[in-house]
């Protein structure tokens, strides 16, 4: 297949990381509109060959196929697709699934904020219809729910959900700015992602979408939401508590949780030590050594509620790509 002209300026790409596939993603490039000037199929070293599968059977002048000598996982494929999107022109490039469960038809809500100048990055939310949501898998529904909190604490998007939803659109002019070789390439990719743009400014938005599901199965467990995700999201809040409220800026925050957290400490230990001092003793614990840990205690989670207060209230608004209209670094 001969890769057609390169899209112009403005034009809208798409990436489908490809891996065990073959089976839907001829029905998935098929859905793609006339609103897209090129498709990325990324062959992800699939054991089924489904770069070459879609050489062979796909006509579309679109579609333009990269195969990777190794496996890089979602998040590696992805990167590729966007540094080839970069690279030809495209201005916005959105990511799609080759499994048929993300609707092509959704392309134009996904890229219509982009293109207002509202948003920077956008992603489906499939919880946004309570009625629809009936169709996840209970065990689905249960991990989202769980990384949605897990995120929104280390992301600081407080008004998003559905962390793991993976289709996504986002501005090349912000893409630009993503360390692609930093960004985790396995099944944290689009937890991670939000991460990475909340340390740039970008604006991120919800769209609504109804939860498809096939015959494919799921790879997401528990016990790597528990063990793997958590100690992740951990390690993404802390850097980016750093980074927004240490390295690039300091504010009241900036003192509020620090002086919290030893407050909460200090009253929590002195009241704890001080109990069983005086239960071991068989004695009634002092009321003043009940108030020396009791204020502290009290001051720390105020501070913890008045900086979470500041956090949420920092939730990025203003457009990255407006930004850097006139500042756009190589990918």
């Amino acid at each position: 297949m001969n890769p057609p002209a390169n899209p112009s300026h403005g034009a809208v790409a798409v990436v489908i990381p490809s891996y065990k596939v073959t089976r839907h993603i001829l029905g998935v490039i098929a859905g793609i509109g006339p609103e897209v000037a090129r498709i990325y199929v990324v062959d992800d070293k699939c054991p089924d060959g489904s770069g070459a599968f879609v050489r062979d059977n796909c006509r579309d002048p679109r579609v333009v196929v990269i195969e990777h000598a190794q496996n890089q996982g979602v998040g590696g494929a992805v990167m590729t697709g966007y540094r080839a999107a970069i690279r030809d022109g495209a201005a916005v490039i959105v990511k799609v699934d080759g499994d048929g469960q993300m609707d092509g038809s959704l392309i134009p809500h996904f890229i219509a904020p982009i293109l207002a100048g509202e948003a920077d990055y956008t992603k489906g939310n499939r919880f946004f219809n309570l009625e629809r949501i009936g169709s996840m898998p209970p065990m689905r529904l249960f991990g989202n729910a769980v990384l949605s909190l897990l995120t929104k604490l280390s992301s600081g998007y407080w008004d998003l959900f559905d962390p793991t939803n993976g289709y996504t659109a986002i501005h090349a002019d912000a893409a630009r700015f993503l360390p692609f070789d930093k960004i985790s390439r396995r099944y944290f990719f689009e937890t991670d992602m939000l991460f990475r743009l909340n340390t740039l400014g970008a604006v991120v938005a919800d769209v609504p979408m109804d939860a498809v599901y096939g015959d494919e199965v799921s790879n997401l467990k528990i016990s790597r939401i528990v063990t793997e995700f958590a100690a992740k999201h951990v390690r993404n809040f802390v850097k980016r508590l750093f980074y927004n409220y240490y390295l690039r800026n300091m504010s009241l925050a900036s003192i509020e949780l620090p002086l919290g957290i030893a407050m909460l400490l200090f009253g929590s230990i002195f009241g704890i030590t001080h109990w069983i001092d005086a239960s071991r003793h068989g004695m009634a614990t002092p009321a003043g050594t009940v108030m020396v840990a009791a204020l502290p205690v009290i001051m720390g989670v105020q501070l913890i509620l008045a900086f979470l207060a500041y956090d949420i209230a920092s939730v990025p608004r203003r457009p990255l790509h407006k930004k850097v209209l006139f500042h756009k670094p190589h990918a």
